[in-house]
């Protein structure tokens, strides 16, 4: 069974993001940057069941600019088969992106889809719905617990009653939650095999997608600074405080 597991390139979870004077955009000058926690997520996962005997094969892509090769041999040290890398320079949202994979998805032929529910540079969470979609697969979303058997997926979801449990038939899409895993650290060896490990680069043109953005960004702006508490002395100083000048009760 090959798996196919979708990457992005993000600016790093530990870095305070800054707007560019303009507000056209986020500044990346300089930004540390690094995998989306998400997919990262379904890297590990993939791997394990590479590692159980279930998969045989774990290819990673990611769409983007040249500079999304190191986000690709990040994936490879982590074990990894093989990297494709859709270059280009257009603004890529979830409908063009769900687009290109829907293409790759074609062209490589995997029995099994796992990507982050979401990115945590748009927070859309939409890409992986409109894959399943537009392919015509089964999807089992938000998934904590994943377990391939006799041609089947059986996803465990959280949801707001519970846990959810799925069956899907394969080919199916899978997006992944914090709970489901946690991945594994690279080693030096590896990171130095890597370097090694087919990574294949592909144009958009090569494949049979639109991609053109549909949504164009006006404006981007910082939120505005939250004001500063304060203290009270008393239960009957806050009550009057959520009174008189909050006017919550």
């Amino acid at each position: 069974m090959k798996i196919l597991v979708p990457i992005k390139r993000v600016v790093d979870y530990t870095v305070k993001v800054r707007v560019k004077p303009d507000g056209s955009g986020v500044d990346l000058n300089n930004v540390k940057m690094s995998m989306n926690p998400f997919d990262e997520i379904g890297v590990e996962e993939a791997i394990r069941l590479k590692e159980r005997g279930i998969a045989s094969e774990v290819v990673v892509v990611s769409l983007g600019s040249g500079a999304c090769q190191e986000t690709i041999r990040t994936a490879l040290a982590m074990g990894a088969d093989r990297g494709v890398l859709v270059e280009t320079d257009l603004e890529l949202q979830p409908l063009g992106i769900a687009r290109l994979l829907k293409a790759l998805v074609l062209k490589e032929q995997p029995q099994l889809v796992i990507l982050g529910k979401q990115a945590i540079d748009d927070d859309s969470n939409q890409t992986g719905q409109m894959l399943a979609g537009l392919l015509n697969w089964p999807q089992g979303t938000f998934a904590s617990k994943l377990e391939i058997a006799d041609g089947r997926a059986t996803v465990t979801r959280e949801v707001d009653g519970g846990l959810e449990t799925l069956e899907l038939p394969l080919p199916a899409v899978i997006t992944t939650d914090l709970r489901l895993n946690e991945p594994r650290y690279t080693t030096l060896p590896n990171i130095m095999k890597a370097k090694r490990r087919p990574l294949d680069v592909l144009q958009v043109a090569d494949l049979p997608a639109e991609a053109v953005p549909s949504i164009k960004t006006l404006k981007v702006q910082p939120p505005q600074p939250r004001k500063p508490g304060i203290r009270v002395s008393s239960v009957e100083e806050l009550v009057r405080k959520l009174r008189e000048e909050a006017k919550v009760i």
